[in-house]
């Protein structure tokens, strides 16, 4: 068996979760698909996968080769569409990183809107609240909220978020609006982990006005912590996303919206590159154009979500 076809079946076996359901899809008998795997191994010359009765796993050896295989099995499939003239018409599968709400409110309508268009696209979502690494976890696109560091990714910002506090009218009526920051002191607060459950957050953007938080409920999930907000426990911080239909329904108001840090900026970045392929490019070009226009049908002056 020649050596890209043993890499296909290798990439399919890591996709699929197994021998079994690897030779299924290759139209192949499991035994087949062992032999030409363990082939493989014995032709680079290291273990790839840990075989037990029971589980599959790969080595750290396999994860490396899994990642370099997907990279080499999609530029072979874009030069084989590039020669066969669809270079205009992007084919082949496409992996889109987000934050998982960001992802399914404002990620999830472009892809499909995509896939309308482009009807020999593919694509995969990977919806998680971390930071992914693109080249190591096989990933094509990635948006990211942040100030991005210094980094081999080619990026294209698309807008900001601002980082609101807010609070139910119920409460804010039975312990008064806060009108600056020192104020907060007399109020109670819903922390979160990670992002904003530090024991003090920030202020204002010429300078920084430091307040103290100690959290009468602490969350580790934005929906359980906007759930608490909206049922009058205390003020809590979000990102203006998380809480834009809470905020229109009246459920949630924002307060100290002049104290505001500088809003967080949001890129759509991937890996490749200038020598992008074009699914890659197609979506990027597609997916900034609309991400933009939301941003700013939503608020103009800053093309904020």
């Amino acid at each position: 068996m020649d050596r890209l076809q043993a890499m296909r079946i290798f990439a399919q076996v890591v996709e699929s979760g197994g021998f079994a359901p690897a030779a299924k899809l290759l139209h192949m008998s499991a035994p087949s698909v062992t032999r030409a795997v363990a082939q493989l191994e014995d032709s680079i010359g290291t273990r790839l996968l840990v075989r037990t009765t029971r589980s599959m796993k790969l080595t750290s050896a396999g994860e490396g080769y899994a990642a370099d295989c997907r990279r080499i099995l999609a530029e072979i499939s874009e030069a084989e569409a590039n020669a066969a003239g669809s270079y205009t018409q992007p084919a082949g599968v496409l992996t889109v990183t987000a934050p998982v709400l960001f992802g399914r409110i404002h990620v999830l309508p472009v892809i499909l809107d995509f896939l309308r268009l482009y009807q020999n696209m593919q694509v995969k979502t990977v919806f998680v609240d971390r930071v992914t690494n693109l080249v190591e976890e096989g990933l094509d696109v990635a948006v990211r909220i942040a100030a991005l560091p210094d980094s081999g990714l080619i990026a294209r910002r698309v807008g900001s978020i601002r980082q609101v506090l807010c609070a139910s009218p119920d409460y804010l009526a039975a312990f008064g609006e806060p009108q600056t920051p020192e104020d907060l002191r007399h109020h109670r607060f819903i922390g979160r982990e990670g992002l904003f459950g530090q024991a003090e957050w920030l202020f204002g953007r010429a300078r920084n006005i430091r307040v103290p938080i100690n959290a009468s409920l602490i969350c580790n999930t934005n929906d359980t912590a906007i759930a608490a907000a909206v049922a009058g426990v205390g003020l809590s911080r979000f990102q203006s996303y998380q809480v834009a239909d809470d905020i229109k329904a009246g459920r949630l108001k924002i307060v100290l919206a002049e104290y505001e840090r500088e809003p967080v900026p949001i890129h759509l970045v991937h890996g490749e590159g200038h020598m992008v392929s074009a699914r890659v490019r197609a979506f990027m070009d597609f997916a900034a154009r609309h991400l933009q226009r939301q941003a700013n049908a939503s608020t103009p002056q800053e093309a904020s979500f």
